[in-house]
Formats: C-alpha cells, structure tokens, sequence
C-alpha cells in the first residue's frame, strides 16, 4: 500500500462536521504509520469512533482515521432519538451494513455533503448488555457494499474496539472518559487477522498478526500449532477447545491468552473469532481477529487481592487455614455462591472446606457422601472434575454448560475448576461456583490461574507442617498424663492445646497425683522454649516432682528437690511450676510457686479472683532457693484453676489483660460442669503462639468423711494373728460384718508378705470411706512386690498377691519416704450414709490382743 499522510483538522463548526482524528499531537510519520494501519486491516477508506454521550443524549465523533485527501466527512455528533444510521445501529444493538441506495435513503443524515456517490457504510454499535458504549462506523467505496467476509472481520474488530473503550471507562461509571478517548483507541490497538480452514488445518494469517506472535512472515508454515507454541502451556487447551472443529461453538468466540514472545516477553493478546458454514451447514472455515490485549494486565485492584492473598497464605498452618483464607479471599470479591477446596491424597480428594457449609447447598450427589463434617468428594461421578484435574489447566465453564450434576448443581450460573499445583504435579483443586449468569472476563481468567498456584503451594506446605505439628503434638501428648485419677470429694480436668505457631514440641506440663491420707498433689509447669530439649527436661521434672510427692515429702521440700535435680542437670534450660497440696477431707491446701503465674479461684458464690501466692525463683536457676508455702482454704464448690502463660499471654494480648479475660469468663461460667469451664477458658482463638496447658479443680468435699486408724505390728511370731484380731475387732466396731472373711484374707497375706521379705517396722492400716475399705501395709522396703506370673502347684509361696488380685476391687503400691504402702481396696456391699459409731481412734502398737 503506498505511504499514507493524514493531517489534524478541526471540526468545521459551521457545517458541524469533523474530518480527521481528534487526537493529541504527532508526526506525520506516526500519523501515517497508524492510518496506514487502521485501514489496511479494515479494508475501508475510514473508520470512526462514535462515543455516547450520556449527559448530552447524543453520539459524539471520538476519533477518525482516513486516507489522505478522501473527501469523506462524518457529522460531529448524531442525535440519540434521531434517524441515523449510527443512532439507528446504536439503539438496535446489532450492526447495521448499508450499500450505496440504503445509505441515500437516509438523506442528510447519512455522510455530510459533497461525500461521492457509491459508498457503503456500516456502523456497529460497541458494548453490549445494556452498557452501549458508542458505534464503530466504517466506510468504503464499494458500489455493491461491503461484502460478508468483511463484514465478519469488521464486526469481530468491532469486539476488540469495544474492549478497549471498557478498558478505560472511569471506576463506578463503566463508561468511557470523554476525554481520553480522542484519538486513543484505533491507535493503540493492534490487530491482526486470520482464516483457518477446519477441513485441512491450514491458516492464512497477515502480516499484523504474525507481528503480535513475533513470527517473521516468512518462516509462518501455515500451521495453527506453530503459533499455539507461543502460547503459555496453562492458555493451551482453552484455545484448543475454540479451535479444535468438534468444539466449535455457535455465534461469536472469545478468549484471552498469553503468549511468550521469541525476546521472552510475555504478552496479553485477546481471540475473536467466528465460525463459516459451508452448503452443507457444517463448519467450514474460522475467521478471527486477535489484538493485543495489554489492558488485560492486573489492575492494582487484582494485584492487591493476589498480595492479599499471598500474605494471607503464609500464615496458614494447616489445610483448614488454607481453604478458609481462599474463601475470604475469593467468594465475595467474586460474588461467588459456593467454594470447595480438596487435597489429593493417594488418589483420592479428601474435602478440607466447603463455603457454605450447609449440606442443603450442594448437589444431591455431595449430600449423598456426608458421612462427617465434610462429605466425601464423589469423584466417581465427576468424569469432567477428574479430566480437569488429569489435564492440570484452569478451566471455566459459562453458564448452562452440558455437566454432571454433580459440578452443575455446583454453579448453574458459572464454575471454575482450579486444579491447584505444586512441585510439577497436583496437589489437590478448587471450585468456585455462581448462582447467577457470571461472565468470565479475561482478567479473571488470569486472577484464577494466579491465585491456583499460590492455593497449590500453601496446600503442599500446610501438608507437610500438618504431619510435622501432628507428630509433636503426638510427643508432647506421650509426655503427660494419659487419664486422670478419680478423685474422692472433687473433679479434675486437663486440657493440652499445643503451639500452632512452629511446629517444635514444647514443655508445658501438668499432673495429678493421688497421695496418701486422702490428699492429691496439682501440679502444671513449663519449660522454657520449644524444642526436644524442652520437651526432655519436661518428662523428666514431671517424674521427678511425682517420686518426690509419693515420697510424702511436704510441698516446699518437693519443689526444692526438683530445683536441685534441674541445677544439677546443668542445662541452660529453667521450668516454672506450681504445685498444690490439697487435703480433700478438709479442703486446706498449701501451695507453693517456682516463678509461675498465680491461679484463679472462683468461690462458690461466683466471687473470681487472681490469688496472691508467695513464690520463689524458676526452678533450675538458684541451687537454695527458697520456696515457702502459702495456705489455703476451699469450701465445696470452690474451682481452683492453674494454667500455663500460652492462655493468658501472646503477641497480640498483654499479660494482665488475658489474666483479667480468663476471670471474666471463669466467673461467668457454670461450674456444675467443669469439662464445659475449661473449654471456656481455653476462648475461640485458633491461632496460638505457644502451648496452652490448663488444670481445674472443682472441690465437692467428701459426703463422709473417712474413718482412719492404725496399727504398729510387732515382730512376734504370731504377728499376723495379732493382725487379724485388730482387723476383725475394728471392722465389727464399723458395722462391717459383710466384709468381714475377705478384709480377714487380705490382712493376713499383706502383713506376711511384709513380715517375710522385709526388715523395721510394719504398720496396718484400715481406712474407711463412703463406699469402700482400704487395708494397706507399710513397711520399710523400698521394693515393690511382683506378681507372679504364673504359680507351681507344688510351690509353697507366691499366692498371696494372686488371692489380693482376685478379692480386691483394686490393689497396688505406693512409694513413701523410706519404703513403700501395698494397699487393698474393697467395695463395701452397702454404701454408708453417716459417719461409723467412733472416728478416728489413736494409733495403736501391736502387741498381744483379744
């Protein structure tokens, strides 16, 4: 095409015509170089840009582009409510193509005066669905009209123009700016066209085209394959699914894809394109037109929300976290209805969200598989969700799409399959789904893509920081207490919440430990730090504060053992700890503190307060520290509550004000059920920066008070006789006739066995509580009796422990300072209600009886 010249001309005011584009300054090589290219694509010899007028109710002439010295002119502005072609096609909303005697049948309202006769014209209106943003208007000479492949190309460039104006609509408006429309859009959009054959595969591209791909015109082979090479791998099978002729769709295609060029830059281009039938009414041919499509790159807005996004993501620890950030992430923004998230886990897709979570949301076939909180994701009848998943790229499908039900009942109005990949395969996927009729615009496309790669790598993390937490916690758990004790005159409850913040083990501990004479030891501690090491000294403190208390050693002097052993131990670790000793009888309790927090007491009038406990150092700091003992006195209903600081402490609340929350809601809380108060306590927060241990007491008091007395035996020869007499004459001043034969058997094999294989003093013991008698023995031998695994019946010995076993409800032993207590448990045949005729009595020495 020879070279072209075009100069900026002012509207004639007079006529109210304008001539030439209305665009800012430029060089008469740019000039010529863009209307050179504008109208070799179009074929015509002008093409104008109409914008509507909203204020003014009018079409106004935006921008021109001509040949040089054509004398074609084009009115400034067409009247919204007069007959025009441009208001006629604008108002239709469909393209108006008019030849030389339908164009005279307008009159003046067609081209201005002293235009040639023989011209055709098209005008076709830009934007659609009730936001018309103008009219493309075209014009040629062309006796018998523009024929029908140009008018393809022309209405599918039509497209692209339209594009461009929504691109830069004002934000809320969604129309244009006036003002920066003149002379922008043809310049800035550069187009290229195409025909592809179906029956052969061979494509006809021009020279514009071949340009955006970056494929010099004469190394293009004809070949549709070669420029899907440029394409970026994750675009392929959306523009094969346009291209490909058993998937060709009715009326007019679009899709927008990235290329990489040969320099490696990364282009946005967008597809037009519409499919020719032949004489059979078969497919036979595809015109498209492909422009480049740099408005396509995300807004600040899209990458806002992908930041977002992303920060959000890191902070997700476990696959919930995940799905729940994508949701929040997602949905609204989206106006979506309904999004599942799912791992792959060895072939199978295991649900980790559902937004929203109420079964009556989805299709029949997920409600089917609601075996738990999630249901089983139904792969079996998801064929499309598995090829999804197979091929590994985005896919979007439109509304009314020819589904399963169990994806179209998902999103009847729109659904996105985001398989989400990580490390070369994929992890698991997303479906985003809409109600109502939702268009995918090529901006969500890539927000999409872009968002199931983030998804995909947080899910691969989240995984692996699941399994890690998982196997500490699992440590930290094998470190404390399995179950709790039964306690007579009140309730423990324990709760272990561990770090979700890191993942190494920490060294909050707690315990409960039953002792002798009806009292229990409470005792929670922590280690300092997160690591195995802490995890260790914990292990090793709470079995060493647990020998020392069933040594019978007085609070102060157990925790001072403890200080000692951790100094010894010469780590550079310290543990704080609190320990209670409370005599379940009475309710008195002494406590003592190793630089832990205070506990809260709540009084059975509701009354909550933060205790003031007279404390020494961190246990493992000083080696003589002192530790003194504060009394204490419960009533029945009184809890008694020790927690570690992960409860009351984090990054984000001060010290004493998640003290003075944990009280708040401890003095709100009901305490006839203390399982339901601890979990109060423990509050909503999901996410921890350190562990949590928590240990309640609610203190009943004991419906009876047990009954104590006890025997010192004498080394005689007949010292078990003697045994058995006070046995039989205490358990007949108790009323105790029932049980009289087994505590009799009992008595007698304990005190043998103590007299045979032990050496000092041995003392019996009868305690009787509401529905139970205890018969223990102490002796002065540290060794703890076995049990014989199996008995000779030629055997002179070894029975004694068998018969206990099998007469008792429970038996075991004790240490104690100096030696050790076998006891014996046996259930009363009727429960007692009040007190035995006398209480307590006076030790007594073992010698010659009744």
């Amino acid at each position: 095409m020879p070279a072209m010249t075009g100069d900026r001309v002012e509207a004639d005011k007079e006529l109210g015509y304008a001539h030439e584009t209305t665009g800012g300054p430029r060089t008469e090589a740019v000039q010529a170089a863009v209307t050179g290219h504008v109208l070799t694509f179009t074929g015509t010899a002008l093409v104008a840009v109409y914008a509507f007028d909203a204020d003014g109710g009018e079409l106004r002439l935006a921008e021109t582009v001509r040949s040089p010295g054509g004398p074609y002119a084009l009115p400034a502005s067409y009247p919204l409510t007069g007959r025009s072609p441009v208001a006629d096609a604008f108002r239709s909303g469909r393209p108006l193509w008019l030849g030389p005697r339908e164009l005279a049948e307008y009159g003046p309202a067609g081209p201005g005066p002293g235009t040639p006769a023989g011209l055709s014209l098209g005008a076709l209106p830009l934007g659609g669905d009730g936001t018309g943003l103008g009219c493309l208007v075209v014009v040629d000479e062309a006796p018998d009209g523009i024929d029908a492949d140009r008018r393809a190309f022309l209405e599918l460039y039509s497209h692209h123009v339209a594009a461009g104006l929504e691109a830069s609509a004002q934000p809320g408006t969604g129309r244009p700016d006036q003002r920066s429309l003149a002379g922008a859009t043809l310049d800035r959009l550069q187009v290229g066209a195409f025909v592809l054959e179906l029956s052969t595969g061979r494509m006809t591209a021009d020279t514009q085209m071949l340009q955006l791909f970056g494929i010099p015109a004469d190394d293009f082979d004809g070949r549709v394959e070669t420029l899907l090479a440029s394409a970026v791998p994750d675009d392929v099978p959306a523009l094969m699914s346009i291209v490909e002729p058993g998937r060709l769709a009715p009326g007019t295609s679009q899709l927008a894809f990235r290329i990489r060029r040969p320099n490696g830059e990364l282009r946005w281009l967008e597809l037009r394109c519409r499919a020719q039938a032949g004489p059979d009414g078969t497919p036979e041919r595809m015109l498209g037109v492909v422009a480049e499509a740099s408005y396509l790159r995300p807004t600040a807005d899209e990458v806002a929300m992908v930041q977002r996004l992303s920060a959000a993501l890191a902070g997700a620890t476990t696959i919930r976290d995940v799905g729940q950030v994508v949701v929040s992430a997602l949905r609204d923004p989206l106006r979506a209805r309904r999004v599942a998230v799912a791992e792959l886990q060895a072939d199978q897709l295991v649900v980790s969200l559902l937004a929203p979570a109420e079964a009556i949301a989805w299709p029949d076939v997920w409600r089917s598989q609601w075996h738990s909180e999630f249901p089983d994701a139904p792969t079996h009848a998801l064929p499309t969700l598995a090829d999804a998943m197979r091929e590994g790229h985005v896919s979007l499908w439109p509304p009314g799409a020819d589904l399963e039900p169990g994806l179209s009942g998902i999103g009847p109005g729109g659904l996105a399959v985001l398989p989400l990949p990580a490390s070369g395969r994929i992890v698991g996927v997303c479906l985003i789904g809409w109600e109502e009729p939702h268009e995918f615009g090529p901006e969500e496309r890539s927000l999409l893509t872009a968002t199931a790669g983030l998804v995909g790598q947080a899910l691969v993390r989240a995984h692996a920081l699941d399994a890690e937490h998982e196997l500490a916690t699992m440590l930290q758990r094998s470190l404390l207490p399995r179950k709790l004790p039964v306690l007579p005159g009140g309730v423990a409850v324990t709760r272990y919440l561990p770090a979700t913040m890191g993942l190494e083990v920490g060294g909050d501990w707690y315990d409960v430990i039953p002792l002798t004479d009806g009292h229990v030891a409470l005792v929670i501690g922590d280690v300092q730090g997160h690591s195995a090491a802490a995890a260790t000294i914990m292990g090793q403190m709470r079995t060493a504060i647990r020998a020392y208390a069933f040594e019978g050693h007085p609070p102060d002097v157990v925790v001072s053992h403890a200080n000692r052993l951790l100094v010894d131990m010469e780590t550079d670790l310290f543990a704080t700890c609190a320990y209670v000793d409370l005599d379940m009888e009475e309710g008195e309790a002494w406590l003592v503190r190793a630089g832990h927090l205070h506990p809260l007491l709540r009084r059975p009038d509701g009354v909550t307060e933060e205790l003031t406990i007279e404390g020494g150092p961190p246990l493992g700091v000083v080696a003589d520290a002192d530790y003194p003992m504060t009394a204490l006195g419960l009533s029945s209903g009184t809890l008694l509550v020790l927690f570690t600081d992960g409860l009351v402490e984090s990054a984000q609340l001060d010290l004493d004000d998640g003290v003075r929350h944990v009280c708040e809601r401890l003095a709100r809380a009901d305490p006839s059920d203390p399982g339901r108060v601890a979990d109060e306590l423990l509050g909503s927060a999901g996410r921890r920066d350190d562990d949590v241990a928590l240990l309640l007491l609610r203190y009943d008091g004991m419906r009876v008070r047990p009954t104590r007395v006890r025997w010192t035996i004498w080394r005689l020869p007949d010292a078990v006789m003697h045994a058995r007499r006070f046995a039989a004459r205490t358990l007949r001043t108790w009323g105790l006739t029932d049980e009289m034969d087994v505590a009799l058997l009992v008595t007698s094999e304990l005190v043998t066995n103590a007299m045979v294989h032990t050496s000092g003093e041995v003392h019996l013991n009868l305690t009787l509580t509401a529905d139970r008698l205890r018969i223990a023995v102490s002796d002065r031998s540290p060794r703890t009796p076995i049990k014989p695994t199996s008995v000779d019946w030629e055997a002179t010995g070894g029975r004694g422990l068998l018969l206990v076993e099998a007469v008792s409800h429970a038996w075991g032993s004790v240490p104690l300072s100096g030696g050790k207590q076998v006891w014996s448990d046996i259930t009363l045949s009727t429960p007692r209600e009040d007190g035995p005729a006398h209480e307590d009595g006076p030790a007594e020495t073992g010698g010659p009886g009744p």
